[in-house]
Parts: structure tokens; sequence; C-alpha cells
């Protein structure tokens, strides 16, 4: 993927069918594609502890619509986000 110098890596569900190991070693590579390569990373992955190790920006999706834009942090404790995912009490 990474041989014709692209600006976006596109990676959909990266991780799956990996175990803890093999994700945290995807993770490193991930990082190191951004910085050494400068390349942007778009992931779509419903490991959160992946999505949260990787990221500077979250776009969080409900039904095809955007519910949440932000840090990773933010992303975490967004309402909407955890009522998506999580459900409700």
């Amino acid at each position: 993927a990474m041989a014709l110098d692209p600006p976006i890596l596109f990676l959909d569900e990266p991780s799956a069918g990996l175990n803890p190991q093999e994700k945290k070693e995807l993770q490193q590579l991930i990082d190191r594609l951004r910085r050494e390569y400068g390349v942007t990373v778009l992931l779509i992955e419903h490991d959160m502890g992946v999505v949260m190790g990787v990221s500077e920006r979250i776009l969080v999706m409900e039904y095809g619509r955007p519910i949440a834009l932000g840090m990773p942090e933010a992303i975490r404790n967004d309402e909407r986000v955890i009522k998506a995912y999580l459900g409700e009490a």
C-alpha cells in the first residue's frame, strides 16, 4: 500500500482477527508510517483500544451519520458516543 507514496492510507478493520500482541504491533506500525512517511491514516475500526491508541482526531458515526468529532479523550467522554455504542442505563 505504501509503494506509491500515497498521501492517505485507508485501513478498513486492520485489527480484525489479531491477538492483543499483534494489535499492539499494528498500532506501532501505523504510528511509524505516520511519522516516517507523513501519511494521513483513515482508519475504520471497531476495536476502540486500537482507535484510541493511534488516533489524533476521531469521527464517530451512527447509522452513517456523524455524531462526534474530536480528540480521543473528548470522544471517550462524549454522551452521544456512549449512548450509541454502550447503550443507556
